[in-house]
Order: structure tokens, then sequence, then C-alpha cells
């Protein structure tokens, strides 16, 4: 989200997706839903380590290329990715051609198979962060939102120590934004009302 400060009237929305209409839908119907599917948090912890330096825009139209690309972000299969597997995938125009990022998602879904071991979901790990309860930020503008907080600062050390990659403090924050660990739709956008209830 970038480039709109300005304040937002009641019954409006976030100005962020501007008039693309993908980014609108986007903000519609999933940003700050609460996401309690392990497959649906895999995916988004692995889109939004792809968008490090790059804007969610692109990684949103590209995103059916990565469902496909990546097994519909099934991280049982994506855990056992070999050389071959990720080779073939450095050649795949539709995504992201990063290394360090494909190497990244392999080794993710590993991690993410040994969280899911020892908390039976994901879901159940990541959302004991916020006592499994979305926290209602009351943010008036874009401006107001920070990049990264204490409490995803500790879920990024968290998650590095489990051996995940691309969960800086800043990624975990759009992670949780994303998923509805937090309700930072601006309080004036329709959305913020839906989700605070």
């Amino acid at each position: 989200m970038n480039g709109f400060a300005g304040r937002v009237e009641p019954g409006q929305t976030c100005p962020w997706p501007s008039d693309d209409p993908l980014m609108m839908r986007y903000h519609d119907e999933e940003w700050g839903e609460p996401v309690h599917d392990d497959r649906k948090l895999f995916e988004f912890l692995i889109l939004e380590g792809f968008k490090a330096g790059l804007s969610w825009r692109t990684i949103l139209r590209k995103r059916e290329n990565f469902r496909k690309a990546f097994d519909g972000f099934d991280f049982n299969k994506i855990a056992k990715y070999g050389k071959r597997k990720i080779n073939s995938l450095l050649q795949d125009e539709g995504i992201i051609r990063n290394r360090l990022k494909i190497e990244g998602t392999v080794a993710n879904a590993g991690a993410f198979l040994r969280v899911r071991e020892e908390f039976g979901t994901f879901d159940r790990y990541i959302w004991s962060f916020v006592e499994g309860k979305p926290i209602q930020n009351n943010f008036k503008a874009l401006a107001d939102f920070p990049a990264k907080t204490a409490l995803s600062e500790l879920i990024s050390k968290d998650l590095k120590k489990r051996g995940f990659t691309f969960v800086g403090a800043t990624i975990v924050y759009a992670h949780m934004q994303a998923t509805g660990m937090v309700n930072d739709h601006v309080v004036g956008c329709f959305r913020h009302k839906e989700l605070k209830s």
C-alpha cells in the first residue's frame, strides 16, 4: 500500500486499491478477513515473501500463475521439491523468477510442516500471538499505518528461529494485515466496521 495518505469519510473504502478492479476486489473480499485455513495462511506467507522489493499489485496479477506453479500452495508437495523442480520454476515466466525466493519457499514449506507437527496446525501457532482474536486498530489515514510493530518483530524472530526465510518484521506485519490478525482498514472504510463486528 503506497501513495495515499488521505483520510476516508465513513462508508467509503480504503484508498490504496485506487481504481484497479483486481485490487478493489482483493480489498473488498479478502484483505483483513480472518484466515484460519493452513493452506491459505501458507499461500499468503509465500506471496508476501515474493512481494519483497515489489508491489502487491504485481503479485496479485501473478497470483493464479503462482498457484499453478506451486501446486496450489500444497506445503506437503513443496517441501519435497528438488533441484529439477526448482530449475523448472526458474524458467516459469508467469511467476517471479528469483532463486532465493523460490528456494526459500521450499525451506518454508519444511518449516511449516514442523510447526504443524508441534502445534497441530499452523493456524493454532500463528493466531496464538494475538490470543485467537484480531487486533482492532483505528487508523484514520494510511499515513498512520506502521510498517511493522513490536508484535510483528516478535513473530518474525520466532519464525526465523524455526527455519523460515523471507519473514522480516515488515513482511510479517503485511501477513497479519492480509490474514485478519489485525484489522487495518481505515476507520471510515465500510470493511473496518464489518470486520470489527
